[in-house]
């Protein structure tokens, strides 16, 4: 295997989460080509998520963004299975990423922030960024309760 296939393989399991040599095997089916590896395991991985949503969620964090210099603030309840999971820092940003879009966005409950368009990338959807952790952690994760409050509102 070549320097540049070793790349390709680590770039694409930092994308998707998949395992080393699935990864491997798709890029060799695919003829080398990064942009259809991708989206097939992409798509592998969200059947797995798929498959994990009935399991039981009862560890995971809160997490609080501030907006303009404190005057907007959101709150998330992400959960998961394991306390192993809520202290990876690929699931804290998660919090993190869906409290920000709490406090920017408004939703008007956890239903719709699931279907916004996440704010760092309008290509994919609240709901798509869950289903991205939990291929890359092998556990459900849910979206608690979201809170946002603004100063003197």
């Amino acid at each position: 295997m070549t320097k540049i296939d070793t790349d390709k393989i680590r770039k694409l399991r930092d994308v998707t989460g998949a395992p080393v040599m699935r990864v491997k095997q798709v890029l060799e089916e695919q003829g080398k080509d990064e942009k259809k590896a991708e989206k097939i395991l992409k798509k592998e991985g969200f059947e797995k998520a798929a498959k994990r949503k009935g399991r039981e969620t009862n560890q995971g964090i809160v997490s609080v963004y501030s907006h303009h210099s404190g005057k907007v603030v959101g709150v998330v309840e992400l959960l998961c299975e394991t306390d192993f999971v809520a202290r990876n820092d690929l699931f804290k940003g998660l919090a993190y990423d869906l409290a920000m879009q709490v406090a920017s966005m408004n939703p008007k409950n956890e239903k719709e922030l699931l279907k916004q368009d996440f704010i760092k990338d309008s290509s994919k959807k609240v709901g798509d960024l869950i289903n991205e952790v939990v291929a890359k952690t092998g556990e459900n994760v849910k979206l608690g309760r979201i809170y946002r409050m603004e100063l003197g509102k």
